[in-house]
């Protein structure tokens, strides 16, 4: 029995040379019928330039088969300068080839930055650092969610891109009144998400909702003010906050204010001081509830 496990962790390093890694086993390597092999206490890590660890993944049992390793209650790390992330699932298959890591039931990625999204499966690229998925997400950060089918986006989840039946539900904080006031954007998809940059690109049958407005849109920039993360000044790094800073609606766009509605090819609404700009033909219709007749009476 201890032949099998030296001979595991031998064949471990020769496939994965040209990298660090180290593979740990702790419980006795027995036969099974339908694997290769089945370990319990799976733990395989990656390093990176100057033997600092960058990965690790680690399952509480696996079956060895020729190209896969397949594992339960799977735990995956991934160690950056800035923000760490961790990487939950009840299963997961791990491809030698590839290095790629599917994972599923009860996923979740969390980062130290304060992101967690959830689905039901995901496909980790360790060597790119790129998670996708074709189920539906739900992506929370601060004050804010975002929801949708199919995504794909780096592991840290500072850059994320949805493809379909996107829904971002927002609460900032309005300092004038002193409260949360909802913000709902919805969109056909796609949707880009720069966190970094503080801005999210919806595409097809946009629409907003904010306790003033509602505007319609091909398309819609969603501008966000940045925050700085840290006890003091100077350190931590800058985030988006959920506080919209300006909106840019692009292509047959229509705002519903009040009893009023705009029409328009281009607006620019600014949150500061609920400002709107229309440009590109712009039109407008006015509703007015008191009596027209009496501005004609005497």
């Amino acid at each position: 029995m201890k032949f099998k496990k030296l001979v595991f962790l031998i064949f471990a390093f020769i496939f994965f040379s040209g990298s660090s890694f180290a593979v740990e086993t702790t419980k006795t390597t027995t036969e099974a019928n339908d694997s290769d092999q089945q370990i319990g206490d799976f733990s395989l890590s990656g390093y990176g330039e100057k033997g600092k660890k960058s990965w690790d993944l680690s399952g509480k049992s696996a079956d060895i088969f020729n190209e896969v390793v397949k594992l339960k209650e799977v735990v995956g790390n991934h160690y950056a300068d800035k923000d760490n992330v961790n990487l939950t699932a009840d299963n997961g298959d791990f491809n030698k080839n590839s290095g790629v890591v599917h994972l599923e039931n009860n996923v979740v990625i969390t980062t130290s930055s304060g992101a967690k999204l959830t689905t039901d499966s995901l496909d980790w690229d360790r060597k790119q650092q790129i998670v996708s998925t074709l189920d539906k997400i739900s992506l929370q950060r601060s004050d804010m969610n975002l929801t949708g089918e199919g995504a794909r986006g780096q592991t840290a989840l500072k850059q994320v891109a949805l493809e379909k039946n996107v829904r971002l539900d927002i609460e900032p904080l309005d300092k004038q009144k002193g409260k949360k006031e909802k913000i709902i954007v919805i969109c056909d998809g796609p949707l880009e998400v720069d966190y970094e940059k503080n801005i999210a690109i919806f595409n097809n049958n946009v629409k907003v909702e904010t306790p003033d407005l509602i505007m319609y849109s091909d398309k819609m920039q969603v501008y966000f003010t940045a925050k700085q993360e840290g006890i003091k000044k100077g350190q931590g790094s800058v985030v988006m906050s959920s506080s919209i800073n300006k909106i840019v609606a692009l292509g047959n766009v229509r705002i519903l204010r009040g009893e009023n509605i705009s029409y328009s090819q281009e607006a620019v609404y600014t949150a500061v001081d609920k400002r709107i700009v229309l440009t590109g033909r712009p039109q407008i219709e006015i509703y007015q509830t008191e009596n027209m007749n009496a501005a004609f009476r005497n």
